[in-house]
């Protein structure tokens, strides 16, 4: 009866380890006005079998930007990729000013806040970076924070400077 019981405790140990896992798929990055900016880099780099990260730079050719805005969608593939909770657009400059006033968007938010130089108000007058955005991050927020099901989805991301969109940054992952 008592190695029964230890290697019970020892299976529900070893279900608590097993979770669900993010895993980077493509990383997509375009630039729509080429007068305006650039991505000078966009990629996913894989460490090893279980971390990778996503990193980007974009050169801004037109300095100071002061209107920015965001229309970010979250996509679940369905014999293609179908809109999945979340389609808005917010106005970034705005945000940045109070970025607990909109929920959804600072939930968002926190992915890139401790990765990125975008985490100021406008006007933004350098390069934008996302430096190293790991699987872990984004695992960590969407099984713990706010739990998603399983299965294959794309982030999209429409950057609108003046009005007119600059730029689309895509993120393919598998949340298994």
């Amino acid at each position: 009866m008592y190695a029964f019981i230890v290697r019970l405790l020892v299976v529900i140990s070893f279900m608590k380890l097993i979770s669900a896992r993010v895993e980077f798929t493509n990383f997509k990055c375009k630039a729509l006005d080429q007068e305006f900016c650039n991505f000078e880099h966009c990629y996913i780099k894989a460490v090893n079998r279980s971390y990778k990260y996503l990193t980007a730079k974009v050169n801004l050719y037109k300095v100071p930007v002061t209107r920015v805005k965001l229309n970010i969608g979250l996509y679940k593939r369905f014999n293609g990729y179908k809109p999945f909770l979340y389609n808005l657009t917010v106005n970034v400059c705005s945000f940045m000013k109070n970025p607990k006033s909109n929920p959804v968007t600072f939930y968002f938010y926190e992915f890139i806040k401790g990765i990125s130089n975008m985490n100021h108000t406008c006007p933004y007058d350098h390069d934008l970076v996302w430096d190293k955005l790991s699987n872990e991050i984004i695992n960590h927020r969407v099984t713990k924070v706010l739990p998603f099901p399983e299965g294959d989805y794309m982030v999209e991301m429409h950057w609108i400077a003046y009005d007119i969109t600059r730029a689309v940054v895509k993120m393919y992952g598998t949340l298994s």
